[in-house]
């Protein structure tokens, strides 16, 4: 039996070329979306790693807070955070101040955080007071405020009403 000889014809060298360039071709193709596609498995595995540590972190402090509960239940509250509005923001020169006044009028009073709410509750004068007594300055505009409205929790929230000073 006799092999025909097809490898000397042009057709089928054609063909041969165009079937090793298009595996060529395909095999690159194969390993840019393998790539890729392991690239993006990586890129959320580690994401997943990272949402399971912090979900455990998360969990040993609840536990940790669930066996210091009767603790806690026994002790004072304490003022955490401090919130600030101000409530006439529209006649404020500039968007950009606003939170640069609140943010020097939490460092007046960071004071007391971590004091009792009881303690901040019979001093709430005081409180008042150093807010209104005290002119703010920013960008050489000078600010004065007048308390609306104190709430006393752990959150301690202030609403106060902005004035340009003289």
């Amino acid at each position: 039996m006799h092999i025909p000889p097809y490898h000397k014809k042009t057709t089928w060298q054609r063909f041969l070329v165009g079937t090793f360039v298009g595996a060529v071709i395909a095999y690159f193709i194969f390993v840019y979306m393998h790539g890729s596609m392991y690239g993006q498995l990586l890129e959320e595995n580690r994401d997943l790693k990272s949402e399971v540590t912090e979900l455990k972190n998360q969990n040993e402090a609840l536990l940790e807070d669930n066996e210091n509960l009767d603790e806690q239940s026994k002790a004072p509250i304490k003022v955490e955070t401090i919130e600030i509005t101000i409530t006439n923001e529209e006649d404020l020169p500039d968007r950009l101040i606003i939170h640069d006044l609140e943010e020097l009028m939490k460092e007046e009073i960071e004071h007391i955080i971590g004091k009792d709410v009881s303690i901040i509750s019979e001093s709430d004068g005081l409180l008042t007071a150093t807010i209104e007594n005290k002119k703010f300055t920013v960008d050489d505009f000078e600010f004065q405020f007048s308390v609306k409205k104190l709430y006393l929790t752990k959150t301690v929230k202030i609403s106060v009403e902005a004035n340009m000073a003289d």
